[in-house]
């Protein structure tokens, strides 16, 4: 979807026009950091409720550290429980700001617990919805993001599809074209503003006795991870087994797990980090040997920062870098042969991986995105004169 400056100020002077203007919803520190560029783009006229689904108080202040500032940030603090509970509880504080503060458009990130209650919570105040990052599928039903991110994409009148794969995942599925624009994924821009220089990378990794490409990096929280304690102990027992110093920034999450498991002596050979500031992460990301994790957001990094990545995971809804950046694995001896071939020749692998265009885009997606939702709002407007 082709975009011009034209373009982009008559869109965004659009739904700056409107009373209220934008309504950002979401309720973790990935989506946050997905939509910091769109609050950039609008601007005052972008108002954020953040449901609070995560909720740990430490990973909450790195969130908040990571926004642009904003004065329309409303702070629901539904916590954690059960699937359904929480997404009851969050539907009834979504619909709450909502019939306060209604705005003109509703967008939603991703396929989490809120974006599908700030999804229908708009559908039950008829405000249009747009989905950021639409189109993503596993086709693993075990998944229940699977689930949010298809019912979603059914209720959104914007599909905004990271590429092309995504765009013919929605119209396999019967979403109309008018109603799907490939717009790249916003968080090439927000890795793009959030990365430190070259001299502060360096800092952050003497900080910690690092050397660059002498190191793995690894992330695991996902429930098919960490909620089965033993394979939680074969993923720790794998990570401990590699040739480089495994840095391991500790999700709250997996804390949990292993404290409840009796599995603490597994991090000993890990270099245990409490959870990182985003520029702190991204700087270890992009100088490390290779990258462990199980995270869908990590996947995307990873072909912006050009490093290979091991995910561990039985299923992924980005098949986009099987091959180039990513390889995926399940728990067990293959994440240690996986590492092992990434660590074969660093300094080559980097310089070909340099050469390989993400597949995410060119860093613009959030214009295309605003495009996009100018022109939704304009063809509602003109349906209503009419």
């Amino acid at each position: 979807m082709p975009t011009t400056t034209a373009d982009f100020r008559a869109a965004t002077d659009d739904v700056r026009a409107g009373t209220g203007g934008i309504t950002l919803v979401c309720g973790t520190r990935p989506e946050l950091i997905k939509l910091a560029p769109l609050m950039r783009v609008f601007g005052a006229e972008c108002a954020v409720v953040y449901t609070g689904q995560h909720y740990d108080r430490s990973l909450y202040s790195r969130i908040r550290a990571d926004l642009p500032p904003s004065d329309r940030f409303h702070e629901l603090g539904v916590g954690s429980g059960r699937r359904g509970g929480q997404l009851g509880r969050t539907i009834s504080a979504v619909d709450e700001v909502l019939a306060d503060r209604p705005g003109r458009v509703v967008v939603v990130q991703g396929d989490t617990t809120s974006a599908l209650a700030g999804a229908l919570a708009a559908n039950a105040h008829d405000l249009p919805l747009v989905h950021v990052e639409a189109g993503l599928r596993s086709h693993d039903r075990a998944m229940p993001e699977e689930h949010n991110r298809v019912l979603i994409d059914h209720l959104a009148d914007l599909c905004c599809a990271p590429t092309e794969l995504n765009r013919a995942n929605l119209l396999a599925e019967n979403v109309p074209a008018e109603r799907i624009a490939v717009t790249g994924n916003t968080v090439v821009e927000a890795l793009q503003a959030a990365l430190p220089s070259t001299e502060d990378r360096r800092a952050v990794l003497a900080a910690r006795g690092l050397e660059r490409d002498r190191f793995v990096l690894a992330t695991i929280h996902r429930p098919e991870n960490v909620d089965d304690a033993a394979r939680l102990a074969v993923v720790l027992h794998e990570l401990g087994r590699l040739p480089l110093p495994v840095v391991f920034p500790l999700h709250p999450r997996t804390a949990k797990s292993i404290e409840r498991f009796g599995l603490r002596h597994l991090l000993e050979p890990l270099v245990e980090l409490e959870p990182q500031a985003y520029p702190a992460f991204l700087a270890l990301a992009a100088e490390a040997a290779v990258l462990v994790s199980d995270s869908g957001g990590i996947q995307e990094e990873a072909s912006v920062l050009k490093r290979p990545v091991v995910v561990v995971r039985r299923s992924t809804e980005r098949p986009e870098i099987a091959g180039t950046f990513g390889t995926r694995v399940l728990p067990g001896p293959s994440i240690g042969a996986e590492v092992a071939r990434w660590l074969d020749d660093v300094p080559g692998h980097r310089e070909r991986l340099g050469t390989v265009p993400s597949p995410y885009g060119d860093g613009t997606a959030s214009e295309r995105i605003a495009v996009a939702l100018g022109s939704l709002l304009a063809h509602r407007a003109g349906a209503a004169a009419g």
